[in-house]
């Protein structure tokens, strides 16, 4: 297959691209690099673009012909989100409409969309199924929300067949460390974690006052190949099933910011230093994810469970000084 990787120069991008070339297929990449990095399109051929400017997909779709489009062209901080939702919603719900038009223009069928589980915001129960009442606090919640709300009308209107995939907490890097995170600025929990091992940064717990075991964040982390892994599964479940289809993605089991941070210094094999800051807006005490309809349906199975083992992979790639921003 042929498989257009939107934002192919991030960090799951870039990862989806390596799987999707072990594995026979040909990619495009098509980012703007705005976030995303030159350096890290080592697999496929890299297409400079704006979802933002029809013009490039309409160029992009006249030159190429695809089996398949993947997703992951988004902004996602939590906190920018708050600050800027017109960014948000102009990069994520516009853009994505954008390259919906240009797909449709070219008789393109097959989406698969990264999507978040952003969408629930605070947690009705422990583990989060699909059937979760769906009420966004941030702006970047809302935003991937209404993607999946235009996905299901495209699926009724024009016949587009996509997969949402919501991804709990990304973790972790590719095994043999060829790529790995490389956000500026970075907020996820474990790359800065890492950093302050390496004496990179100053790390800070934001908040230590939530109604969790410890008083810090419960997160769902699930390694980024494992998500790919489900990326592929959703091509193929695809030709059997058209229609929009929404499926969570996580291991079923929670760990809290200082069960990270001690999980870390087993892995560098040293102590490492932070201080408590006051939560940030937007930011809910638990999410972990019920996964089974992904495990039921797509026959999908993660691989990474423990979490020592999905931090060891980020640090063989944060130990090298390669990337610096």
């Amino acid at each position: 297959m042929h498989i257009l990787v939107c934002g192919g120069a991030g960090y799951i991008g870039s990862h989806m691209a390596k799987m999707l070339v072990g594995l026979g297929h040909s990619v495009t990449v098509f980012d703007n690099l705005s976030t995303g990095h030159r350096q890290l399109v080592k697999w496929g051929r890299l297409v400079e673009g704006d979802l933002l400017r029809p013009a490039d997909l309409k160029a992009l779709f006249d030159r190429e012909r695809f089996d398949g489009v993947m997703h992951f062209s988004a902004r996602s901080l939590v906190g920018e989100s708050i600050r800027d939702p017109d960014l948000y919603f102009q990069n994520n719900v516009t853009g994505t409409e954008n390259l919906l038009r240009a797909m449709r223009e070219a008789g393109l069928q097959r989406f698969v969309f990264s999507s978040s589980a952003a969408v629930y915001g605070n947690p009705a129960k422990g583990l989060i199924d699909e059937a979760h009442p769906t009420k966004p606090i941030n702006p970047y919640g809302e935003t991937k929300l209404r993607v999946e709300e235009i996905l299901q009308s495209r699926a009724a209107e024009h016949g587009l067949n996509s997969v949402s995939l919501r991804y709990f907490n990304a973790a972790g890097a590719d095994p043999q460390g060829e790529t790995g995170e490389l956000h500026n600025p970075e907020t996820h929990l474990i790359p800065n974690v890492l950093r302050a091992a390496k004496g990179e940064c100053a790390l800070q717990v934001f908040g230590n006052d939530y109604s969790t075991p410890d008083g810090t964040c419960i997160r769902d982390y699930i390694h980024v190949n494992d998500l790919c892994r489900a990326h592929l599964l959703a091509l193929e479940y695809m030709e059997k099933k058209p229609g929009a289809h929404v499926f969570n993605l996580g291991i079923g089991k929670g760990f809290s910011i200082l069960e990270i941070i001690r999980a870390a210094e087993k892995v560098v094999g040293k102590s490492i230093p932070f201080t408590y800051a006051p939560r940030r807006p937007g930011d809910p005490p638990v999410l972990v994810a019920d996964s089974t309809l992904a495990r039921k349906t797509l026959g999908w199975q993660p691989e990474y469970l423990d979490q020592e083992e999905i931090i060891r992979t980020a640090w063989s790639w944060m130990a090298k000084d390669r990337f610096k921003l």
